[in-house]
């Protein structure tokens, strides 16, 4: 058995004395929603309370599928790169980026280097370059990249060709290999999961690799809620599924706090997957069990 958490949007940003000057951009949008809503909604005791049921599931690995930040400023950076390390060590988590990480252009070494250890490859350094392939027991994780800096009012993704043709041949390479094949991102990649000005731009080309590579699960964030669909791509049923905020502190019955344990077992050659969705009680003040169901992963082609 492999178990693999997947948590996402935990929006972990105090955003305490941030400076008028790094707000002259579509960050100073992000502030005020930031003011007005969003801190009563994302709550750090429901983060802590998170690190302690994790703990006691005890997970193989952790997959968080970006928005670790608000506005993407260099403090947030560092206060998330502290989180994380609470969270475990580089070799357990593994991290990709959201919109709100990039939310404008920013320099490198300023931002996401403080994340480096969690971004990189099992091969090299990081140097912002996706996809990501790790390799924990079975399953190979492959991180993509579908943030970048948008217009106002705007939370669009995209993987761009590059990513895509080096997905391709991480995808056949893997999948030669034998290994569960997991992708992971954080725009859904199947059109109608979001409204239109937060899609994932290019889904189309990467549901054209899909149809040609293969892959045995799909998991991704950004929406705030819990969702599972299907990728259908070439004759290929992909299971697609999107967890919620990991601190939302009921803001909706839909949109409490979430995170997801995937328990993978293999039979005659072919993966079954086990979900279990633990969602935080404002009454009971820890997570519990909300449900349970099997998800049947795709069967490999001849």
């Amino acid at each position: 058995m492999f178990l693999l958490a997947h948590l996402s949007d935990p929006h972990l940003s105090s955003l305490i004395g941030v400076r008028p000057a790094s707000l002259l951009n579509k960050r100073l949008l992000g502030y005020l929603s930031w003011q007005r809503r969003r801190r009563r909604i994302h709550s750090p005791y429901v983060l802590e309370a998170l690190l302690d049921d994790l703990a006691a599931a005890a997970p193989d690995h952790v997959a968080v599928t970006g928005d670790l930040t608000h506005l993407g400023l260099p403090d947030e950076f560092s206060e998330a790169a502290r989180w994380l390390a609470r969270l475990g060590p580089p070799q357990a988590v593994t991290v990709v980026p959201g919109n709100h990480d990039a939310y404008v252009a920013a320099p490198f070494l300023e931002t996401f280097a403080k994340w480096a250890p969690y971004l990189a490859a099992d091969e090299g350094a990081f140097t912002g370059l996706y996809p990501n392939l790790r390799v924990r027991g079975p399953a190979a994780l492959i991180g993509l990249s579908s943030a970048r800096p948008s217009a106002p009012f705007m939370a669009v993704g995209s993987l761009g060709r590059a990513q895509l043709k080096r997905l391709e041949e991480l995808l056949a390479q893997t999948g030669r290999r034998g290994l569960l094949r997991i992708v992971l991102l954080h725009h859904p990649p199947v059109a109608g999961s979001i409204i239109w000005r937060k899609r994932l731009t290019d889904a189309d080309p990467l549901a054209r690799v899909l149809a040609r590579q293969g892959a045995e699960l799909i998991l991704h964030g950004h929406a705030h809620v819990s969702l599972a669909r299907e990728l259908v791509a070439g004759g290929r049923r992909i299971p697609v599924l999107g967890v919620a905020s990991a601190s939302d502190s009921g803001s909706h019955r839909q949109r409490a706090a979430r995170y997801h344990l995937y328990r993978f077992t293999r039979e005659k050659g072919e993966w079954t997957l086990r979900l279990t969705v633990r969602v935080y009680s404002q009454r009971e003040k820890q997570f519990l069990t909300a449900e349970e169901k099997d998800i049947l992963l795709p069967a490999r082609k001849a």
